[in-house]
């Protein structure tokens, strides 16, 4: 179903990869072309990531039917593809991103189950450890900011924030999900706006 939706005119969405769960990868549009599968998004005061971006999808329900973990010959499939485009095209490792990222307000894939930190040994993404200097609480004024300072679109008001900092905790701190800037988001948060210069 998935493959036909992104292959179908009608849908107006489309990405460079699919990926299925058994590991088969699909190569949908030529990565030297632009897809539709941003869609409206954000990133580093970049409006247009469907112009400035390879997009891959992977095959999952998602949370409205069934968001289930992504198996082990999905990430691998992932994770080689994602070397291949990285080395080809000399991609730094802070700019593989998830839709939650770059939308969301929207968006809330891959999602909590996604492997980023694992990624992340690969140089796929990053996974910056916090110090014991980045342990410290968090306002909702200094959370804002630090988003920003990542790359989020900066949040506007508190349903804004709250939802930009839920997509922060799918990425970078999955076991809490709270929309707050509680548990280890305020430390992660610290420590991945270091390692950026941000």
């Amino acid at each position: 179903m998935a493959l036909e939706r992104l292959c179908d005119p009608r849908s107006k969405v489309s990405a460079h990869y699919l990926i299925e769960e058994d590991g088969r990868v699909f190569h949908l549009v030529d990565e030297a072309s632009r897809a539709w599968h941003a869609g409206l998004s954000f990133w580093r005061g970049e409006k247009d990531v469907n112009s400035h971006s390879i997009g891959i999808e992977l095959v999952n329900p998602g949370h409205e039917f069934g968001y289930r973990p992504f198996p082990a010959a999905q990430m691998e499939a992932l994770r080689a593809l994602c070397l291949d485009i990285k080395n080809r095209r000399d991609i730094p490792a802070e700019n593989f991103l998830a839709h939650s990222d770059i939308a969301p307000m929207r968006r809330q894939d891959p999602g909590e189950w996604f492997d980023w930190k694992g990624l992340a040994t690969h140089g796929i993404g990053i996974w910056p450890e916090p110090g014991a200097e980045d342990d410290a609480p968090m306002t909702a004024g200094e959370a804002a900011a630090h988003l920003a300072r990542v790359g989020y679109v900066p949040p506007a008001g508190e349903d804004e924030l709250r939802r930009t900092l839920l997509a922060f905790q799918r990425h970078y701190d999955p076991k809490n999900l709270s929309g707050a800037p509680d548990g280890a988001t305020p430390a992660r948060l610290r420590a991945l706006c270091c390692v950026l210069r941000r």
